[in-house]
């Protein structure tokens, strides 16, 4: 007997799709308002906003705004109309794929529509069937749809370490000299939730035992890291050890799109084979111009990135002197490490929201393991140290409400807001 395809959905909504009916408009797929920056506007009131990965805080930026309402007064949303290799293709997007591949250090670099389907497509242009692709168990949704995708072998190692890599990268060369084929391995500059620089340097010092191309996904790392903001691998000193490098417009750049960059020859073979770009309309014209000015901005205006990190080490030193758990983070990313159910962190994020005016990221199982609560705040370089002392003084106030209990009686008796 046939099943009907949607019995299963109908039946099993998915871990975070269980929760919609509690939590969807509020604590998932929230409505913010008001121009972007710190203070926004969310259910008609005021709140501080940390959920937004607009870094260098060039999202609402007067030049940043000039420059794109004059692109869109020019060209309209529609130019270049077609794929790149078709019709879509411009001197514009020629010189933007130039200045990105000049600032992070490589021979070329390739534009890409957007970051999350640009990874899954450069990684099934780099592999065969008969290479072995080796990477992160934390890597992004992205890098993981993208090794879904490969029909051959493939080995996670665990999170950053190293050992482990290298076991697997020994898995690896026994399995490619088999099947006659290469390592791939992928790995984050910055991981997006626990705030971990990869251990760059350590992987590329392992291609002296062993025979592998690196793919660096960084999209956090760049604009926020390294003396020129080039990303995770200037700042750990080994760009050159990166063979792919990738990072999206989406963080430091607020914008859309994305860009691959490595040895011309292999750019030159991705142009051909990159099919979320062959078979996708080219970047607007509005995007292209757009990043040439952000990316001037990031090139010329040191200070964006200085206030930036003057901001997170304020942060970031508070909550570790008021006896906050923030992990290990070395980057921007910032997590905050609480115990508490799915329920009761419902209850506390409503609480922040609606009684201290701040909105989080939370992120719970199966994201992270059950019982861990994750209140993930993204600092930019338009907070003010006055944003981040409310903040702390919030935090203090909810982990007291937690720890005597108030938020499990709360969600156990199913109130939403918070007295």
């Amino acid at each position: 007997m046939v099943k009907d395809l949607f019995e299963r959905i109908q039946q099993n909504k998915g871990p975070l799709g269980k929760w919609a009916s509690q939590a969807e408009g509020y604590y998932v797929f929230p409505k913010l308002e008001g121009e972007l920056g710190p203070r926004m506007k969310f259910h008609g009131k005021e709140i501080l906003n940390w959920s937004i990965n607009d870094y260098l805080g060039l999202a609402n930026h007067p030049e940043v705004r000039k420059v794109d309402a004059e692109a869109a007064a020019q060209y309209g949303a529609a130019y270049p109309m077609g794929a790149r290799m078709m019709s879509g293709h411009t001197d514009l997007h020629e010189q933007l794929q130039n200045e990105l591949a000049s600032f992070v250090q490589k021979e070329a670099a390739y534009l890409l529509n957007f970051g999350y389907q640009g990874m899954v497509s450069i990684i099934d242009a780099l592999v065969t069937k008969n290479d072995v692709i080796v990477y992160d168990v934390d890597g992004h949704g992205c890098i993981i749809d993208g090794v879904r995708l490969h029909m051959g072998k493939r080995f996670t190692y665990k999170h950053n370490d190293i050992e482990s890599l290298e076991k697997n990268l020994q898995r690896a060369t026994k399995m490619a000299e088999e099947l006659g084929g290469g390592i791939l391995v992928i790995t984050e500059g910055v991981f997006g939730m626990r705030g971990q620089q990869g251990k760059l340097k350590e992987i590329v010092a392992l291609k002296e035992k062993y025979n592998f191309r690196l793919l660096v996904d960084d999209a956090h790392g760049f604009g926020t890291l390294g003396k020129t903001g080039a990303g995770a691998g200037e700042e750990q000193g080994c760009q050159d050890g990166i063979d792919v490098y990738f990072s999206t417009f989406a963080k430091s750049m607020a914008s859309i799109g994305a860009f691959v960059a490595a040895d011309k020859d292999v750019i030159d073979y991705l142009k051909y084979n990159l099919r979320s770009q062959m078979f996708a309309k080219s970047l607007p014209m509005i995007m292209t111009v757009g990043a040439l000015k952000r990316l001037e901005m990031l090139r010329t205006m040191p200070e964006l990135k200085d206030k930036l990190w003057e901001n997170v080490n304020y942060l970031q030193n508070g909550l570790k002197s008021k006896g906050f758990n923030i992990g290990d983070t070395n980057t921007c990313v910032t997590p905050v490490y609480l115990e508490g159910s799915i329920p009761e962190a419902m209850v506390m994020v409503n609480d922040l929201r609606e009684n201290y005016n701040i909105f989080l990221s939370i992120v719970v199982y199966p994201v992270i393991p059950k019982g861990i609560i994750l209140l993930r705040m993204i600092p930019t370089a338009s907070h003010t140290i006055a944003d981040i002392d409310e903040t702390l003084a919030a935090f203090e106030a909810i982990r007291e409400k937690l720890v005597n209990g108030t938020y499990k009686a709360l969600a156990e008796a199913n109130v939403e807001n918070v007295s």
